[in-house]
């Protein structure tokens, strides 16, 4: 489905959003459920992502295909290697079979996996061969992904001796590491987290639990965009706590750069979006993005449309995702008048940007892409390629998006 975007006629002056569970806590309580089958999970992610996890999670077929989700590759690898008497083909989407998987790999075979590569090594599909893993310590590199990190962590305490990780380098990502030892903690597994060292006890769950998912940061942050490009919109969005595990939830601070205040309002768990009237603008914003490399799109795209400038770093991992968010970056936004320059972790947009109308923004089958560039639709008409990508985080985006004014026709 592609979709025509077009700047309201009238922009109303409040809204109300909904967002369903965070796609990051969701997934993992999913592996810890597995692993506990009596915690009880509410307000889960509705994305595509969470919902093919929850799929594979329950399958029993001898192939098991997670299209793009990313997530579900890493998070299944380690879980389904630490299940002895199954045996499973791990696939994916021609994208996924090119995101590399190799340091988890290596680091699971490493505590007694058996895991072999099907087609190219490095690279799904998998072949898991289910095992009793006995390796008490591993260390694996901290720079890549969380995700191959936090697959390890979710597995440690269902192992015999729990488990050592050893972090070699800097680490990237770490309020996603935060956050699934904070999760494991509110199961009631002992943590410890201490230099560049994690230690997970071994744990059995005695009795049920209820976990609760807090609302998504990163859809959240897409409502940020749009109220630091408007005039004077105030969005309510729902639930929030100021006490999150997410890492995105330092949009609150990064955005009030860019003149949006965020106010908690705990009588119902909502968090009200308002513009600052005569807020000053930086020349050019400066971030180091290391532990929240998602917000990299939506925060460009703002400052697009906003007109001024920034220099993003602490991107390395994007090179890696759904597509290489770096690249497609400069070339849609640079459809629209942005001038962009990349590195292999950097971002710059030079100020100034006067954005062209009617262009086509190519999404790269990323999710993030599509909404990252949407709310610069209040100011010029766009069309948006393959739009249905977003149901992969963030379903129901384009019907929230409409609330805003803007409008839509699919072609």
């Amino acid at each position: 489905m592609d979709l025509q975007l077009i700047p309201p006629k009238e922009r109303p002056s409040a809204l109300r959003v909904s967002i369903t569970g965070s796609k990051s806590e969701s997934n993992r309580m999913l592996i810890l459920q597995a692993l506990y089958p009596q915690l009880r999970i509410s307000n889960l992610s509705n994305s595509d992502d969470t919902r093919v996890l929850t799929k594979a999670l329950s399958c029993s077929e001898d192939v098991i295909d997670i299209h793009h989700a990313g997530t579900a590759m890493r998070f299944l690898t380690a879980y389904l290697a630490s299940r002895p008497n199954r045996s499973v083909t791990l696939t994916g989407s021609e994208r996924m079979q090119q995101r590399p998987i190799r340091i988890l790999v290596d680091a699971l075979n490493s505590m007694g996996a058996n895991i072999s590569y099907k087609k190219n090594v490095g690279y799904p599909p998998l072949r898991i061969e289910g095992a009793n893993l006995s390796g008490k310590s591993v260390s694996i590199a901290a720079n890549t992904s969380s995700q191959y990190l936090s697959a390890l962590l979710l597995i440690g305490p269902s192992l015999p001796q729990g488990l050592i990780l050893n972090l070699e380098g800097e680490i990237t990502s770490r309020p996603y590491l935060e956050m699934t030892l904070s999760l494991l903690q509110e199961i009631g597994v002992e943590t410890a987290f201490e230099g560049n060292q994690i230690r997970v006890s071994p744990f059995e769950l005695d009795q049920p639990r209820d976990l609760i998912v807090e609302s998504d940061w990163s859809s959240a942050s897409y409502f940020y965009s749009l109220v630091a490009l408007s005039a004077e919109m105030t969005v309510t969005l729902t639930s929030y706590k100021p006490e999150s595990l997410q890492g995105d939830a330092a949009l609150t601070k990064i955005y009030a750069e860019l003149g949006v205040q965020s106010k908690f309002d705990p009588t119902n768990a909502s968090l009200v979006l308002s513009k600052r009237q005569g807020h000053e603008l930086p020349d050019r914003l400066e971030l180091n993005l290391a532990d929240t490399p998602d917000l990299a799109q939506t925060i460009a795209a703002s400052c697009a449309g906003l007109g001024i400038g920034c220099h993003l770093t602490g991107l390395h991992t994007l090179k890696i995702k759904e597509t290489d968010r770096l690249e497609a970056l400069k070339a849609e936004l640079g459809k629209l008048g942005a001038l962009i320059s990349v590195g292999q972790d950097w971002l710059t947009l030079d100020a100034g940007t006067k954005l062209i109308p009617n262009q086509y923004i190519e999404t790269y089958h990323d999710h993030r892409m599509a909404m990252a560039i949407a709310p610069l639709a209040l100011y010029v008409p766009m069309t948006v390629l393959d739009a249905g990508v977003v149901s992969k985080s963030y379903p129901s985006f384009w019907s929230d998006l409409a609330m805003t004014g803007i409008g839509q026709v699919e072609g």
